[in-house]
């Protein structure tokens, strides 16, 4: 397609946020849009740009290394500003997270669609919102699900859903509570055969770059990856196996959850707890997935922990 006069200004890829899934996108990214000659730029909050934190600085260090021009910009403020700060890119990958609040993802959507941005790759690093439909009690998932909508009524801006179910390191979060390793305690929700899928960051940084860069080049569509698609029973035996240690395994049926979820209702993990029970949108077989078509290997559970052991 043909640059009109107005478009021929704009600079390759706009990355949203520098957090765990950013900093994975771009250390992928980057090295590979630069073989392309195609610039890569960050947006950060302002206050990054100007850290003292060590953790900010080392940041910084590694993406000037990389080669990622950095931008200091309130994703929360004004959506006119959010609007003409797209305006300047054709790729939008918005690695935000649900940190900024609800309603940040339906405002980054709509400026990026008032921008007229080539592509965009929504926040969308999760499960499935498609099946998950609204009305889950996860209000971010209600969101989530709008977001799609939005894109599906469009046809100027092209855009790429990828799915990964939650993060892998999820699944040991002590605050999560489903594997707490340092009490030997595994929590099944649901069922035992209720299963999730779980990618790592560092694998979905991977997997993003090869899709991005695809060719045929992929657009207006859902694509599905995996590093591991378990069950609660199945993730129970590879903690076992993997630590060596038996493990007191409880299951937590969705009438429990439920029962936390009326008396707490502003708990995020017991909402996530409650959501992760229903089995439905939270996996998808890992054969079917973007990585196993193309034979991009994967960190499976167990070889995860065996790493997490091994740190």
């Amino acid at each position: 397609m043909p640059m009109s006069a107005n478009e021929s200004y704009r600079r390759d890829l706009l990355v949203l946020g520098a957090g765990q899934l950013g900093m994975a996108v771009l250390r992928a990214l980057a090295p590979r849009a630069a073989e392309r000659r195609q610039s890569v730029t960050v947006v950060v909050s302002p206050q990054t740009v100007s850290s003292s934190r060590p953790g900010d600085i080392e940041s910084l260090g590694i993406l000037q290394a990389l080669g990622v021009q950095v931008i200091g910009f309130d994703l929360a403020g004004d959506a006119a500003a959010l609007q003409a700060l797209f305006e300047r890119y054709r790729t939008v990958v918005n690695c935000t997270g649900f940190v900024a609040g609800p309603g940040t993802q339906l405002k980054i959507t709509r400026a990026a669609l008032a921008a007229k941005v080539e592509r965009y790759f929504p926040w969308q690093f999760g499960v499935d919102y498609d099946v998950v439909g609204q009305g889950s009690g996860q209000p971010v998932f209600d969101e989530q699900y709008e977001v799609r909508q939005l894109l599906r009524a469009q046809q100027q801006t092209e855009w790429v859903i990828i799915s990964t179910g939650m993060f892998t390191s999820f699944l040991f979060e002590p605050a999560f509570d489903v594997v707490n390793l340092a009490a030997k305690t595994v929590h099944g929700l649901g069922t035992w055969d209720t299963r999730v899928t779980v990618t790592t960051p560092e694998d979905i940084g991977r997997l993003t770059t090869e899709i991005l860069l695809a060719e045929p080049r992929i657009a207006n569509e859902v694509v599905y990856v995996a590093g591991d698609t378990i069950s609660y029973g199945e993730l129970a035996e590879v903690v076992e196996r993997v630590t060596g240690y038996a493990f007191e395994k409880t299951l937590w049926s969705l009438d429990k959850l439920r029962a936390d979820l009326a008396l707490a209702p502003d708990d995020v993990m017991t909402r996530y707890r409650a959501a992760f029970a229903l089995g439905d949108g939270m996996w998808w077989d890992k054969a079917n997935t973007f990585n196993a078509k193309h034979g991009i290997e994967t960190v499976d559970v167990a070889h995860y922990l065996q790493h997490l052991l091994e740190a």
